[in-house]
């Protein structure tokens, strides 16, 4: 055997127990014994009168489920390929997130639990001066069993007190409180006392959900009251009421009709509490490392 394959071979055999390790994670445990009439040694297995499992972190609970093995192999030698749905007052529960829905279908394959039905999920902060929790509303919510990350799709709305986002698809990092929209993403302030409501919206959004921090980059757009600002990127502050404008920022005031452009080695420094934009003539960086998912490197 050459060197090249040796060092394949070993690449290989060193995987093997990571790939085992990750499939027993991902197989599900019901609490309960299968109902009558079901075929032990095949599948289906029926559960009803409130069904408890768990995969990994994760705790399911609902009012039937059903585990499925593939045709051919006997459902306790299927462990690692089983389906398992169920149905009635899902609830899903891992850490400070929760969620519930109608149905809940997980594979021990892909490792992913998808939430329908009315899919929603709250995720609460470590300590009361963390902030508001965070409401998460969709027509689809998947939930990976080898991270803590949540995906949802369809006419997403993520809302944390007086902030509104809403896109067509949301990835929700809870180790790192980090959310991340896509598709025709905004995101909504509400207006309270003499703050105007701020709507901002680009082709993807990115929030930090404890200090309430955004990256917002690509066809940027802020606008509040009479003033609209637009930018290649723009990073928000929502405790501190300040928004940076980078790349070709320009804002417009369609009352006062007055136009500020930043020059090519400034940005536009926009104070959401006040109403008023500055051109500033020094550079700006976003600090988007720290926006960075935690899968991404």
């Amino acid at each position: 055997m050459n060197i090249k394959k040796s060092v394949l071979l070993l690449a290989a055999l060193a995987s093997v127990p990571v790939l085992a390790q990750t499939a027993g994670k991902r197989v599900i445990k019901i609490e309960s014994s299968p109902a009558p009439g079901s075929n032990l040694r095949d599948g289906p297995w029926n559960f009803t009168g409130g069904v408890a499992a768990t995969v990994s972190s994760l705790k399911i609970k609902s009012d039937k489920g059903v585990m499925t093995a593939p045709a051919g192999t006997p459902i306790l030698q299927a462990e690692g390929k089983r389906l398992a749905d169920f149905t009635g007052n899902v609830t899903v529960s891992r850490g400070r997130l929760s969620a519930k829905g109608e149905k809940l279908a997980y594979s021990e394959v892909t490792g992913q639990g998808v939430l329908t039905g009315n899919a929603s999920a709250t995720f609460v902060p470590e300590k009361k001066d963390d902030g508001d929790p965070v409401n998460i509303r969709a027509q689809q919510m998947s939930l990976d069993v080898d991270t803590n990350v949540s995906t949802s799709t369809g006419g997403v709305q993520l809302v944390q007190g007086n902030q509104t986002g809403k896109a067509d698809k949301l990835i929700f990092d809870e180790d790192k409180e980090l959310a991340q929209m896509t598709g025709k993403p905004t995101l909504t302030r509400a207006a309270k006392g003499n703050r105007k409501e701020l709507v901002i919206s680009g082709d993807e959004v990115r929030a930090i959900t404890k200090t309430k921090v955004l990256y917002v980059k690509g066809k940027v757009k802020l606008v509040q009251g009479t003033q609209t600002t637009t930018g290649n990127a723009v990073y928000y502050d929502d405790k501190k009421d300040v928004a940076y404008v980078v790349g070709d920022a320009v804002s417009v005031d369609s009352k006062s009709k007055v136009t500020l452009r930043a020059p090519a080695s400034g940005y536009l420094e926009q104070r959401t509490d006040l109403g008023r934009v500055s051109v500033k003539n020094g550079k700006y960086t976003i600090p988007v490392e720290q926006f960075k998912l935690s899968q991404e490197k």
